[in-house]
């Protein structure tokens, strides 16, 4: 086994921090009703089915304990765990490193293409190739500065490590940039997400302003989208609008800004996207289905005024699953398969900006059964379910600073 397993297995990486007192519910909240206890943004707005906000806490809660695997990293967007066990890392600014045994970040890797790091531009998600143990291919998505603006942009790379705990990218190409660009920093996205066939989900934002969001709703933009193409690029057969208008790369429309992506137990896609304010969504797209956004959503602008005309139902658009108000701000997402936490086996669980910890949602029937979370004093960025079963979490600072690589397992 590798030495990062058995030392996250094991002995401590790093300092340890205070175990999460007694069970994962928020503070103040009993087993069996809402974790959400603060009232909503938009209080007159009624959820379409009982179980679409506000689910009850899980009768029973698994005690939680978490510990620092590896700290003082550079401002971190994305987390992959690599076959050997160690973790591939994205930096905001423009790098990537590899996590060594020791939870040290290793030398910038080569050949990573510039990225715009403005406001919440920069390098973000990473996913091994299907193939990534015999290719070593990888995929990334980026804020890519361009002649007319600027937009997400996915590139795929060989990745060639050294004995000396970093390496270089090579071969790097461009394989996908959403259209059309725009000259502002908010909103890019974006997840990447293999499909069990091979291909990629691609999730994107609508770039927030009052002038580029309306395209979400229009099919020949890539503005709110999720795109589905194959590891070259290219519209994966099948998509909804090849043949017809609209760009053959799109999946689903009417998003606005999607940084939380998985597959679940059956290997189908779901995301968490951020909404405005009370309206956090958890949606499973399918193909060529409108979820909406700008024109029909829950919750209200920051600024307090409604959305549009203040819908939240339209025969032509999709209802979330589920929707959070006030909002979780979600960032990074994973199902969770593993075995050190028996009590989340088959929920999703969800990074929370806002919330600063994790939201686990506890699926049955493809609705919300239940939902905790698992205060951790951290913005967290980035969730993955690691090789040893145990969920780790990056963490950030809002407006930069170092981030930090935090275990969560089951109190002994």
């Amino acid at each position: 086994m590798n030495r990062l397993i058995l030392l996250l297995s094991g002995t401590m990486l790093s300092a340890t921090l205070a175990i999460v007192p007694a069970h994962s519910q928020q503070s103040g909240a009993e087993p069996g009703a809402p974790v959400e206890t603060a009232p909503p943004n938009a209080p007159d707005q009624q959820p379409a089915f009982k179980e679409q906000t506000r689910a009850p806490q899980p009768p029973e809660m698994p005690e939680i304990a978490t510990e620092v695997v590896a700290d003082g990293l550079p401002h971190l967007w994305a987390m992959e765990f690599l076959p050997d066990g160690r973790m591939l890392v994205t930096a905001k600014q423009g790098a990537m490193h590899i996590i060594s045994e020791e939870g040290e970040a290793g030398p910038e890797i080569e050949g990573v293409p510039e990225v715009l790091s403005a406001g919440q531009g920069g390098l973000l998600d990473v996913a091994l190739g299907p193939d990534f143990e015999t290719s070593g291919m990888i995929y990334f998505s980026f804020a890519e500065e361009r002649e007319d603006g600027n937009g997400t942009s996915v590139a795929s790379a060989k990745l060639v490590t050294n004995d000396d705990g970093g390496g270089s990218l090579e071969n790097v190409e461009v394989i996908f940039r959403q259209t059309p660009s725009y000259d502002g920093n908010k909103h890019f996205g974006s997840r990447l997400v293999f499909s069990p066939e091979g291909n990629l989900y691609v999730t994107v934002g609508e770039r927030s302003d009052p002038e580029p969001r309306v395209q979400a709703q229009d099919v020949t933009s890539g503005l709110g989208k999720v795109f589905r193409i194959t590891s070259e690029g290219e519209p994966v057969e099948g998509n909804p609008f090849i043949g017809q208008e609209g760009l053959p790369e799109i999946w689903s429309l009417g998003h606005r800004n999607v940084q939380s992506a998985a597959l679940d137990g059956e290997g189908r896609f779901w995301l968490v996207e951020h909404g405005p304010r009370g309206g956090d969504e958890l949606n499973r797209p399918e193909a060529g289905k409108n979820y909406g956004w700008p024109e029909v959503t829950y919750g209200v602008e920051y600024s307090g005024s409604p959305v549009g005309d203040g819908v939240t139902e339209m025969a032509e658009t999709e209802q979330p699953v589920y929707y959070w108000d006030p909002v979780i701000a979600p960032s990074g997402m994973a199902y969770y398969d593993g075995d050190a936490i028996p009590e989340w086996q088959g929920a999703f669980i969800v990074g929370g900006l806002v919330t600063q910890g994790l939201v686990v949602i506890h699926m049955a029937d493809d609705r919300v059964q239940y939902e905790e979370r698992v205060p951790m004093d951290a913005r967290i960025r980035d969730v993955k379910v690691g090789p040893d079963g145990a969920v780790y979490a990056v963490t950030e600072q809002r407006g930069g600073g170092e981030s930090t690589i935090v275990r969560i397992t089951k109190e002994d």
